[in-house]
């Protein structure tokens, strides 16, 4: 009686028992491990019929299950990232590839967009953009999306990272404005850069990660040390050479970091903002000259 009261009560809404009941299921099902389940029940859904979450949502009333998605929902059970499992991930105005190879962009990231619109509010932009350590290029293809008469540089160490990024790129329309190169941050840069981006990593090895983090994203893009430093360390003994007297650098940092990230750059010369995520916690390094 239970069942066909529930039926009845999704015939009466004109929602489609199968498709809405198998988005619930697999919402109250993912609750167990993730916290933002409904929203993984519903891109995994979106993917396993070729569609985006807003047009899957909108077509909920007549879709069927799509073929597949169970499977997508187990895989999500062994706490497979979502962005692993559908290949894509939404950053700022933009949809990216990821994989394994590179750190799946997350919104703490888009902290340093925000501070660098505020910055430029009112004027041109910046002409020509660093990303110092690109992973998915994704905060160089935000900011060149962000203004379109800019060009820009991502360096990375990891060559399958860089096959990420020129894909990203060349799906984005930005192949012409989005160069690519290995390295090792600053190292053998020769230019002088209007803004310089960096989501180096700083997690200390002591940290306790998800498994979604620890088992699938790749560790030389998580861990900065003893202390979670080494990256900044290097980054700021040679940032000044690929600044300008104008020139901003924006640097992710760890939550706890506000300090210690601030202390080396400012031994070099730098002054120092802290700029904090939606969330309240220390998120971006203001640096200039």
């Amino acid at each position: 009686m239970a069942d066909i009261g529930m039926n009845a009560a999704n015939l009466a809404e004109g929602v489609s028992p199968s498709a809405a009941q198998a988005l619930r299921d697999a919402a109250q099902r993912l609750s167990a491990v993730s916290d933002t389940a409904r929203l993984d029940a519903e891109l995994l859904m979106a993917h396993a019929a070729g569609l985006s979450r807003e047009e899957l949502i909108l077509r909920l009333r007549d879709l069927p299950v799509p073929d597949g998605f169970a499977g997508l929902v187990d895989r999500r059970m062994q706490q497979e990232p979502v962005s692993h499992i559908t290949g894509t991930r939404d950053f700022w105005t933009l949809t990216l590839r990821v994989s394994s190879h590179v750190l799946t962009p997350r919104p703490d990231s888009e902290t340093l967009i925000e501070a660098a619109v505020e910055h430029y509010a009112g004027t041109a932009g910046p002409h020509r953009v660093l990303d110092l350590g690109t992973g998915s290029g994704a905060l160089l293809l935000a900011s060149l999306d962000e203004w379109r008469g800019a060009t820009g540089l991502g360096v990375d160490i990891s060559a399958q990272a860089l096959i990420v990024a020129r894909n990203n790129a060349r799906l984005c329309g930005m192949e012409e404005r989005a160069q690519f190169r290995p390295g090792n941050w600053c190292d053998g840069i020769a230019e002088r850069f209007d803004l310089i981006l960096a989501n180096p990593p700083y997690i200390t090895p002591h940290a306790l990660l998800p498994r979604d983090v620890m088992e699938y994203e790749p560790h030389v893009a998580l861990f900065g040390g003893e202390d979670g430093l080494d990256a900044y360390r290097d980054i700021a003994a040679s940032l000044a050479n690929v600044m300008t007297d104008s020139s901003i650098a924006l640097m992710e940092i760890g939550f706890d970091q506000g300090q210690s990230a601030a202390d080396l750059f400012t031994a070099h010369g730098f002054s120092a903002t802290l700029r904090r995520d939606m969330a309240g916690r220390a998120r971006c390094l203001i640096l200039r000259r």
